[in-house]
């Protein structure tokens, strides 16, 4: 079945790096939006990235710019988040989702939080 599964996660001290793993099988990225989101405790999840199939394109929360990298491995199927320089306020469960389709509908949907599929979440503490 279609799958996505979110690894790296952990605990780290302010000012840290993790890079979040994200594997998908069953289907191919390539062929779909991706991105990551989070929940941070006693918060309503938001978007912290978009990569978009197609091009390329990246989208990153205010909160993460900068900090955070989102990339695709094609060959491996894998989604990945490069964070660095970690706040405290970046705890939360991550996951990655992805959305069927690689066009500009896509995007926005990715954008929106409006995906197919979802991980089952990796959670990160950032504390010292």
């Amino acid at each position: 079945q279609l799958q996505l599964v979110e690894s790296g996660g952990g605990l780290v001290q302010p000012g840290g790096s993790l890079r979040l793993s994200c594997a998908a099988s069953g289907f191919t990225l390539d062929y779909y939006t991706i991105g990551w989101f989070r929940q941070a405790p006693g918060k309503e999840r938001e978007g912290v990235s978009c990569f978009s199939s197609s091009d390329g394109s990246t989208n990153y929360a205010d909160s993460v710019k900068g900090r955070f990298t989102i990339s695709k491995d094609n060959a491996k199927n894998t989604v990945y988040l490069q964070m660095n320089s970690l706040k405290p306020e970046d705890t939360a469960v991550y996951y990655c989702a992805a959305r069927t389709g690689r066009s500009l509908s896509s995007w926005y949907n990715c954008l929106n939080g409006a995906m197919n599929y979802w991980g089952k979440g990796t959670l990160v503490t950032v504390s010292s």
